[in-house]
């Protein structure tokens, strides 16, 4: 084997051909964006399950430990039908049934407590005896 190039050779190597030293620049820049972009897709994917999540916190929704637990499953299943419920659950906002009916609550307790004080046994007595 001889050390003379063939004329019609090229005479310069392309930028992306490895160095005899073993160096790879166009290896090591595909290496540096695959790792990023890895980092950034993760990043992005996390965010997303997060959404119902921070609906839920921003709205103070009742359901947020219902919703917190919803988009858990859908990450780690990936089932994407528990993402849409959490998702769902965050964006509807259910009426409050709980405050009127402690309301309702208190007053009896109210009333039944004035009641309380004139000796309640006494008004069923009387009303028996006549």
């Amino acid at each position: 084997m001889s050390g003379e190039l063939h004329p019609l050779a090229p005479h310069t190597l392309p930028p992306f051909v490895g160095g005899a030293d073993g160096s790879d620049p166009l290896f090591s820049a595909i290496t540096f964006i695959v790792v990023v972009m890895v980092l950034v897709i993760g990043v992005f994917y996390l965010k997303l399950h997060a959404i119902p999540e921070q609906l839920a916190h921003k709205h103070s929704n009742t359901q947020s430990q219902l919703i917190m637990v919803l988009a858990l499953l859908a990450l780690f299943t990936h089932n994407n039908v528990f993402w849409v419920a959490a998702l769902i659950l965050a964006l509807l906002k259910f009426p409050d049934f709980l405050t009127p009916i402690n309301s309702i609550s208190d007053s009896l307790k109210k009333l039944t407590a004035q009641e309380g004080s004139s000796s309640p046994n006494d008004s069923v007595r009387s009303e028996e005896g006549q």
